[in-house]
């Protein structure tokens, strides 16, 4: 008679679901190598559940839901703490933050199965598209290192930032619909409440003194959906992409929309783009504070910096090469 395969739950504070083999005795224990963290409130997380929980089961790996904000992170500690090897992150960038910041230092290797509304890292690394290419990737099992950003401490691994990016993030936190479609109706809505802010920008024994629209700092490229806001972002390059907007204005609001769709903004007239190991953002006051998606209230002075190959990441081989 073969092994006999059993779905087990993990307790309140750990929802899970593990397909394995029955131990041969009490004190024998499956060694786990892949577990995936999926947030079922993610944009295409939850219709697919049916999907990546057969996918899961026929690796013999583990399956582990989020319940709430910050799960994703502790569930990801959990699993290294398991003694796991990979760990993929089902959902939107949010998610991927959390798991990511969770395995950072740890040895263990990022996956990304993207779930959410634009996947800015995920798209950086050539992980976007169908889930069965993103499944093939993670299988093919190639990787490359992945820096990783902190904000007043926070870390990211796409783009950070002020201004009004923050207040659209808070924003969509909010918002019942998901989408791009419900992201940029939240734009168009939050365009008259996206005030000039004034900021001093200090880096390499620089100062810069001037009003923005949004400033972000980035990791990645992108913040998904195909806004890049860094077209010259690397991930493993040991540097963060510092770009400010200005505020708009009747004459180059569409140019500047244009140009951050198709990858120019560095070329619009007022933009200031620049590169570094660490940025020190000075504004008026406390306000919001947006690390790939989620919301954090910060003080005046907000400081930006690197960790260098924090950890590994699973991506296509022709990415290898960037």
């Amino acid at each position: 008679m073969g092994p006999v395969r059993r779905w087990s739950t993990g307790g309140a504070d750990t929802a899970f679901y593990r397909w394995q083999a029955a131990p041969r005795s009490s004190k024998a224990k499956p060694a786990l190598k892949t577990c995936f963290i999926a947030n079922p409130r993610s944009g295409h997380t939850a219709p697919r559940l049916p999907e990546l929980t057969r996918h899961v089961r026929n690796l013999g790996a583990e399956l582990r839901l989020t319940e709430h904000p910050g799960h994703a992170r502790a569930l990801a500690a959990a699993a290294v703490q398991d003694g796991c090897a990979t760990v993929v992150a089902v959902g939107g960038d949010g998610t991927v933050n959390e798991v990511a910041g969770a395995l950072a230092g740890t040895g263990a290797t990022l996956g990304i199965l993207p779930a959410g509304s634009g996947n800015g890292l995920a798209r950086h690394l050539g992980v976007h598209g169908s889930w069965p290419r993103a499944l093939d990737i993670l299988a093919a099992g190639h990787t490359r290192p992945l820096d990783a950003g902190r904000a007043d401490g926070h870390p990211f691994f796409a783009v950070a930032g002020l201004g009004f990016e923050a207040l659209l993030a808070e924003r969509f936190n909010r918002a019942r619909r998901r989408g791009l479609a419900a992201y940029a109706l939240i734009v168009l809505r939050s365009l008259r409440a996206g005030q000039p802010l004034p900021v001093r920008i200090h880096a390499a024994g620089k100062t810069w003194n001037l009003p923005v629209l949004t400033l972000a700092v980035a990791n990645a490229s992108q913040y998904g959906g195909g806004a890049r806001i860094a077209p010259r972002a690397r991930t493993d390059d040991g540097r963060l992409d510092l770009c400010a907007l200005p505020p708009l204005r009747p004459g180059n609001t569409l140019n500047l929309t244009w140009r951050l769709l198709t990858g120019q903004i560095e070329r619009a007239p007022g933009v200031l783009c620049l590169q570094g190991a660490e940025f020190l953002v000075e504004r008026p006051g406390k306000g919001p504070l947006q690390t790939d998606g989620e919301v954090h209230p910060a003080g005046a002075a907000v400081r930006f910096t690197v960790t260098p190959e924090a950890l590994r990441v699973l991506c296509p081989p022709e990415r290898n090469r960037r």
